[in-house]
């Protein structure tokens, strides 16, 4: 069973800046994809980014540019650094993993932007 905990949401400025984090933990295979999806009441959870094992990278096309995904230097560790954050960006973050063809959640984090 695996386990994702995330971290780094919060109300910011249009404008702004926001880092989320999120560990996993539990039985993972070594070769696996993390990522990154939101979700606005009402809407379905999309894809905001992912990044491999590899460390090869995957964004939507309304985050290029301003968000970036990395690793951490602990083991199944990722980032979500979000610059020139919009209003439209408001969602609950959820970090996903993928491994061995399972897919496991966290429990999601909000992010609020103001105009």
């Amino acid at each position: 069973q695996v386990q994702l905990v995330e971290s780094g949401g919060g109300l910011v400025q249009a404008g702004g800046s926001l880092r989320l984090s999120c560990a996993a933990s539990g039985s993972i295979f070594r070769t696996n994809v993390m990522g990154w999806y939101r979700q606005v009441p009402g809407n379905q959870r999309e894809l905001v980014a992912i990044i491999t094992s590899g460390g090869t990278t995957s964004y939507a096309d309304s985050v290029k540019g301003r968000f970036t995904i990395s690793r951490g230097n602990a083991e199944n560790t990722v980032y979500l650094q979000m610059n020139s954050l919009k209003p439209e960006d408001t969602a609950v973050y959820y970090c996903t993993l993928v491994s061995l063809g399972k897919s496991s959640w966290g429990q999601g984090t909000q992010v609020t932007v103001s105009s």
